[in-house]
């Protein structure tokens, strides 16, 4: 298995699926070997009992110019490969390599071709959606090119949604059968909470993730102007960095509930898990999200929960009663929502109990590992039969 992003050097989105995927396969059963890349002098020591993680650390590597992304994405590439030199003349050999998302799409295709087994790509999401459908010239153009090689060279794509199975069969020309949803996992064990601590939640609405336009941040901060006058007590976190962090200060200050919104930047985990335990209730006001994992961590976590009626995110809470939805890039149906739910203790005791429900029976890890493993199986197969 193949990823950028790994734990520790990045904790959410695809690292935390990298991380709770290939656990759950070593719990299972499998040998899984994770291939990633360290920014870190000395690699970390990892968890007994997981994966084999080997690192190719990119501050060793022979950089080309910072503002060119796909060559030093490459260049990084070559080292992931090479990280496999050992275990190959200890007579290893992979029955199925997995790629997670353009940066390790050629180190991938590259190992999938050397040991003759077929190539699985999970697409996390794709620049095209990102910018909405119109793509800018230069990076964005170019890795939606990479992205194109990649599910042509794919026996098997892998998506989180409908919305992005949708997404990938649409803007690749592919074949719906070359498409496989399975949703992103959570471990719900690592969001219980002591029965002994306090339940009372604080008028505080909570978010976080990284600080892009994206994510629909601004929009909080313009839902929390419409609140001042409707709940006095108010206030709201958003926990993360990114580079859209100055002009969401910007827009924090415009608004003017600077004393209402506070940018801590990024909370350990733990930290997190005590704030969403009090918040009254979590926000995802995401403007795009082809899933939506800070979602489903809200909904491990049982809190009251308000998303934006697009992509992953409709989809993961519509008819399930875990969640509010509404219009996306709408501030006055967001406050709107968020008083509802800082409003209705009733509403949001419902939402906790059909959040707790959902996360057990759709998105334990046991389920998205068994869902993958099949996968694995059937590609095997097909690349088999065409050999």
């Amino acid at each position: 298995m193949l990823t950028w992003d790994y734990p520790p050097r990045a904790t959410v989105g695809t690292a935390a699926h990298v991380a709770g995927l290939s656990r759950a396969l070593v719990d299972a059963g499998h040998d899984v070997v994770v291939l990633t890349i360290t920014d870190r002098r000395v690699d970390p020591d990892e968890p007994p009992g997981g994966p084999r993680v080997l690192r190719a650390s990119i501050a060793k590597l022979p950089w080309l110019p910072a503002p060119e992304v796909i060559a030093r994405t490459a260049s990084a590439n070559h080292s992931l490969v090479a990280l496999t030199a050992e275990l190959v003349r200890a007579g290893w050999t992979p029955d199925v390599v997995h790629g997670h998302d353009w940066r390790v799409g050629w180190a991938a295709d590259t190992l999938a071709a050397l040991h003759g087994v077929p190539f699985v790509l999970t697409m996390h999401g794709t620049e095209r959606i990102r910018h909405g459908g119109n793509l800018p010239q230069g990076a964005p153009t170019d890795i939606n090119s990479v992205e194109w090689w990649l599910a042509f060279r794919a026996q098997r794509l892998i998506a989180s949604s409908r919305f992005m199975v949708e997404q990938l069969v649409t803007a690749f020309e592919l074949p719906p059968e070359r498409v496989t949803r399975i949703p992103n996992g959570i471990d719900p064990a690592l969001w219980d909470f002591p029965e002994a601590e306090p339940v009372e939640r604080d008028p505080l609405v909570l978010t976080w993730g990284r600080v892009q336009y994206e994510k629909g941040f601004q929009l909080l901060a313009r839902a929390m102007h419409l609140l001042r006058g409707v709940l006095p007590d108010v206030t709201c976190t958003i926990a993360g960095r990114g580079s859209y962090l100055p002009e969401l200060q910007t827009q924090i200050d415009v608004e003017g509930v600077s004393d209402l919104v506070d940018l801590p930047g990024f909370v350990p985990d733990a930290e997190l898990r005590k704030m969403i335990r009090r918040a009254g209730c979590v926000v995802i006001p995401s403007l795009y999200e082809p899933f939506g994992l800070v979602a489903l961590e809200a909904l491990a976590a049982r809190a009251p929960l308000i998303v934006a009626h697009t992509g992953g995110l409709s989809e993961m809470i519509a008819g399930t009663g875990a969640g509010l939805t509404f219009e996306p890039g709408n501030p006055d149906d967001l406050a709107e929502c968020i008083a509802r739910v800082l409003t209705d203790r009733e509403l949001a005791d419902s939402l906790s109990e059909c959040a707790e429900a959902l996360v057990r029976q759709t998105y334990a890890w046991d389920a998205i590992a068994g869902s993958t493993a099949q996968v694995y199986a059937q590609v095997r197969d097909e690349y088999a039969g065409s050999s």
